[in-house]
């Protein structure tokens, strides 16, 4: 094994505040413990999280690391004792709970995935936290299946582009809603049925015109507020919400005679503080059920703008302005 710098290279928050905050600094080079292994990072995925920890909004869990960065792509250069040394040298991309803005990030073991086939170092890097949640939520807790629709709020962001490529690969009909015309030939043109311009349409109505008044299956919502009891009014009978943000506010106001009479369930996550068991086992399905696929090319992630790890500050300006479609990434 190639023996390995005593300091990295890190992008730290010297204080809550905008993107400016985001600062270089020299930190040790984590050591893995069990369980773990260290990841010479070569891309880092920059995700809405990260921009509301930069915010001082999100805390890190407790044993997190304290620097961004929820995802990543790299080389596995060490492991934790009792670890396999068949994974020095291997390609992967990880789900971790921070320290991804960084040359070097330590991940648990059971969230790391191979880097799929065809796949670039930044393109595997912006699959973890948006396949991981999109899969979660919409697969595991909406149960959406072929054949039915579903609608997501922000069609354009990380993980909009990402739900959209998810139900095409499994004949699942997708309507999604953006901040503008341009975004939504974008939407469009990444496969889903329909985009509304929310700026200047009714969502509602254009959810019950496309689906001849019967409404879709399930909704993931990252929008909450009043957006939520609009949510409701576009479901069908039986339908599934499940909330992953809360951009418009956490407090919202519905009528729960609509939610018995028509039986409709509510339900929610956060990924970021669940147990590394539970990250395991959604790895593990996910790589059984959906890594076979991408290896042989059906879906790549939606892919915006690269910036070098110096300019996160850059790549989170970019990320606030919401202009970007697909996912924003950092290059170690």
């Amino acid at each position: 094994m190639t023996s390995l710098p005593e300091r990295m290279t890190a992008i730290a928050i010297s204080a809550p505040g905008g993107p400016e905050v985001l600062q270089p600094e020299q930190r040790p080079v984590p050591q893995p413990g069990p369980g773990e292994v260290l990841i010479r990072v070569a891309s880092a995925g920059v995700n809405r999280p990260d921009v509301l920890q930069r915010m001082g909004f999100y805390p890190p869990p407790s044993g997190a690391s304290d620097l961004p960065g929820l995802e990543i792509a790299g080389t596995i250069v060490a492991v934790g004792p009792g670890g396999d040394p068949e994974l020095l040298g291997q390609a992967m991309c990880a789900l971790v709970a921070g320290g991804g803005y960084a040359e070097f990030c330590l991940a648990p073991v059971g969230s790391c995935l191979p880097v799929p086939k065809g796949f670039s170092m930044a393109e595997a890097a912006a699959l973890p936290e948006t396949v991981f949640t999109v899969w979660h939520n919409l697969f595991e807790r909406a149960w959406v299946k072929d054949g039915e629709t579903v609608l997501v709020h922000g069609g354009t962001s990380g993980i909009g582009t990402t739900a959209i490529g998810l139900c095409k690969l499994f004949d699942i009909r997708v309507i999604v809603t953006c901040g503008s015309a341009d975004k939504c030939a974008a939407a469009l043109a990444l496969g889903a049925d329909l985009a509304v311009d929310y700026s200047t349409e009714d969502y509602v109505e254009a959810v019950k015109a496309f689906t001849g008044g019967k409404g879709v299956n399930a909704v993931l919502d990252m929008v909450g507020g009043d957006y939520v009891p609009r949510n409701l009014e576009c479901l069908a009978d039986d339908g599934r919400h499940v909330t992953i943000a809360f951009l418009r506010g956490a407090k919202v106001e519905i009528d729960i005679s609509q939610v018995m009479r028509r039986r409709l369930t509510m339900t929610g996550s956060t990924l970021r503080a669940r147990s590394a068991d539970f990250k395991a086992a959604l790895a593990d399905e996910i790589h059984r059920t959906l890594w076979p696929r991408l290896g042989e090319g059906a879906w790549k992630p939606a892919m915006d703008q690269s910036f070098p790890l110096a300019e996160a500050s850059a790549a989170h300006a970019r990320m606030q302005a919401g202009a970007h479609v697909g996912k924003i990434v950092l290059m170690v």
